[in-house]
């Protein structure tokens, strides 16, 4: 029997929220693995699907930027060691310069971002002074840059409180729309996304892998355990459809308006204008985290 130590059980209930006794109970049973070990606490209904089995552990900050005219938008997690640097004047100016570098070069990995320019340095050279001045190490963690191809807006929401989650959306449109309406709409549905956390934009992006695990976990739950296979499938299938809803930006229910999905708000929006509008993409970045959202829609939302 693999011997459970008391930091596995602690980092199991952080990374669960689970009880303490029910992550030694589920480490026991899963012999040491902790993917398998969350996996127990979701089909014993102690952990839900929203909980990562990940946990933030770095500092620093969630910035980006979005031009006047919506048709181009970057967004970054740039990480330090504390939270004292990630609240100073000159850490935040720091971050403000790169998310400029971004805007300017486009890059498309962050290894392209550090090899941008700032003045006459690079972005890597303009961070190794800041880690001169600080003592701490920082590092540019991840990045999303979205340049409008047609119609349509990007926008941007990061968390007021500290800088610590934030949303990049991308609105696609059949039609020209005013620059100024679609800069609020796509602002709305980005706030919508940091507080609604979808993974993917609409159903057709949801791999079968997915499907097919959350298939595994439900089928393992001890209140199907007597049930016919008919009627056992057949649950099964709905709450795993329920799940797939939860997890998809179309079908979530508006934060601003419970009452419809944010496929109907959309839906709503474009017909006062006579557009079609559509998310075409998006990333949701949660300082730490490392299971980062990056949706992108194949157009069958």
């Amino acid at each position: 029997m693999v011997e459970v130590s008391a930091a596995m059980v602690k980092e199991l209930r952080e990374r669960s929220g689970a009880a303490m006794m029910d992550c030694k109970k589920a480490l026991v049973e899963a012999e040491g693995n902790f993917d398998k070990a969350f996996e127990v606490l979701r089909q014993k209904g102690v952990a839900t699907a929203s909980k990562k089995a990940t946990r933030a552990t770095s500092e620093g900050l969630v910035v980006g930027r979005v031009q006047p005219d919506g048709k181009l938008g970057a967004i970054l997690e740039i990480n330090c060691e504390t939270d004292f640097v990630a609240r100073n004047p000159e850490f935040v100016q720091m971050c403000e310069k790169v998310v400029e570098a971004a805007m300017t070069s486009k890059p498309g990995s962050v290894e392209d971002l550090q090899n941008s320019k700032i003045g006459s340095q690079n972005v890597k050279e303009f961070m190794t002074e800041s880690i001169a001045k600080t003592g701490e190490n920082m590092n540019i963690r991840r990045l999303a840059v979205f340049e409008l191809n047609g119609e349509g807006g990007v926008g941007m929401y990061i968390h007021a409180l500290g800088g610590k989650m934030g949303s990049l959306v991308e609105i696609s449109s059949d039609k020209a729309v005013p620059a100024e309406e679609m800069s609020a709409l796509t602002r709305e549905i980005a706030m919508h996304i940091v507080s609604a956390k979808p993974q993917f934009v609409s159903r057709e992006e949801i791999p079968a892998e997915t499907i097919e695990n959350e298939r595994r976990i439900e089928s393992g739950k001890a209140d199907l355990a007597d049930k016919k296979p008919e009627i056992r499938d057949k649950i099964i299938g709905g709450r795993v459809d329920k799940l797939m809803a939860e997890r998809c930006l179309m079908e979530q229910p508006f934060v601003k308006d419970p009452n419809q999905t944010i496929a109907q708000y959309l839906k709503q929006k474009g017909a006062s204008w006579g557009a079609d509008l559509k998310p075409a993409r998006f990333a949701l970045f949660i300082l730490g985290e490392s299971g980062d959202t990056e949706s992108e829609s194949n157009g069958a939302a």
